[in-house]
């Protein structure tokens, strides 16, 4: 059978065994016909409080939490429509845009306007959040389980705090969106690393669709309501990145109502593991950079059974990414099975060891090898992954059954015991 893998931004078109082989999608939903007038809709009917609109006053300051560029958050629909709702009330010079980097690097002019449009750019000012620079970010408490916690003082000291994202799951915090974009989202490095340290994240609770229980979630969610936020816009898009439904209102009733759609839709079970699987980081721009891709490995590591194969394709054209200190961490050790005991035992977080923690997880559970277009040999035998070039070929010589993952974490199978 020929599947159709989500690849970069043009796909990836594999023939893989008849007989052998079972895809898994998430239960496909058609985009609303209007966008923009869903979330209208979301902005005036929301789950919970009153519309946006009734909750802001002439004089007020707006800071609006949003995606960075790595996330597929439809940014140049859902900002015009909550400044259509402000229109009237507050000036476009009282509004800020952050975005909510965490730990990522800041987005560029020109990845700004792909993002926001140039009408956006040009009208509000937009800042990337930066989690090293102490002097932009104020002290707000210890909050959850003792995280000490820095936000964005724009954000902090806005008398109308907005998040915007998306909603899906997630490999350790069960779930994006929501209380995401306060923290990690437009938080310290301090508190970044404490929300990721190797006892929350090693704990088998931090892990795809749990929120209740989920160390790292429960303290995300902790954050957000101590810290306050005024109105929370979450989407939920299909395979296209379309918008299938938008939630709005007071942040923990409508990231509830979002979560639940997306549980319903993503999560499918399957009887019993595969012995390969074949799996996605959902394509660009999710799939720019290796660090990101562990998400698609960890989706298939779900289902994969222990000594099984993991085929991960990612056209990573931003590397391991070069920021960041994820490639030194990876490289640090000869094998995943020295890394995972070397960070497993860290009271001290460094930053990025998450993804690497993860990552060690898996691979010490399953071989694990990629396709990419933008990383050599020797970078992938660096990570301590092989390679391949050809999928169809590798499946092929390998036996039993296989399972595809064509948007992988879009799609998160889970064993019918669980």
């Amino acid at each position: 059978m020929r599947v159709d893998l989500a690849y970069g931004t043009g796909g990836l078109a594999v023939d893989l065994p008849d007989d052998r082989t079972t895809v898994i999608t998430p239960i496909e939903h058609p985009a609303v016909a209007d966008q923009a007038a869903e979330l209208r809709r979301a902005l005036r009917e929301p789950i919970a409080g009153p519309p946006l609109r009734e909750r802001v006053r002439p004089g007020q300051t707006v800071a609006i939490s949003a995606c960075d560029y790595t996330r597929p958050q439809p940014r140049h629909l859902m900002i015009p429509a909550i400044l259509a709702e402000l229109d009237g009330v507050v000036d476009l010079d009282d509004v800020v845009i952050l975005i909510a980097t965490g730990t990522h690097r800041g987005n560029t002019d020109a990845e700004l306007r792909a993002m926001f449009g140039d009408q956006v750019v040009d009208a509000v000012r937009i800042v990337n959040h930066d989690a090293r620079d102490r002097s932009s970010l104020r002290w707000m408490g210890r909050f959850g389980k003792d995280v000490p916690v820095w936000l964005n003082r724009q954000w902090a000291e806005a008398d109308v705090r907005i998040t915007t994202g998306f909603v899906e799951p997630h490999f350790f915090a069960g779930f994006s969106g929501g209380p995401k974009l306060v923290a990690p989202g437009l938080a310290a490095l301090e508190t970044v690393l404490t929300l990721h340290d190797a006892a929350r994240i090693g704990d088998p609770r931090a892990t795809w669709g749990v929120i209740e229980g989920n160390p790292v979630h429960d303290d995300v969610r902790a954050i957000a309501a101590a810290t306050g936020v005024t109105f929370a816009l979450d989407v939920v898009l299909n395979r296209e990145q379309r918008i299938v439904r938008a939630f709005g209102g007071d942040l923990a009733p409508m990231h509830a109502a979002a979560t639940a759609a997306v549980r319903a839709t993503a999560m499918r079970r399957v009887a019993e593991p595969f012995d390969v699987v074949v799996t996605t980081n959902a394509g660009f721009p999710l799939d720019q950079n290796l660090y990101q891709s562990v998400k698609g490995m960890s989706a298939a590591a779900q289902v994969v059974r222990p000594g099984g194969t993991i085929i991960c394709a990612a056209e990573c054209r931003d590397g391991f990414p070069d920021h960041g200190s994820y490639r030194e961490v990876l490289t640090s050790a000869a094998s995943p099975e020295a890394l995972f005991e070397e960070i497993s035992r860290r009271t001290e977080t460094v930053p990025d060891q998450w993804q690497v923690q993860i990552q060690a997880r898996i691979q010490r559970a399953a071989r694990v090898v990629m396709h990419t277009s933008y990383l050599g040999d020797d970078d992938l035998a660096a990570a301590h992954l092989e390679r391949t070039d050809d999928i169809a070929a590798t499946v092929a010589a390998l036996p039993g059954r296989v399972c595809v993952l064509p948007e992988g974490p879009m799609t998160i199978p889970y064993l019918a015991e669980e």
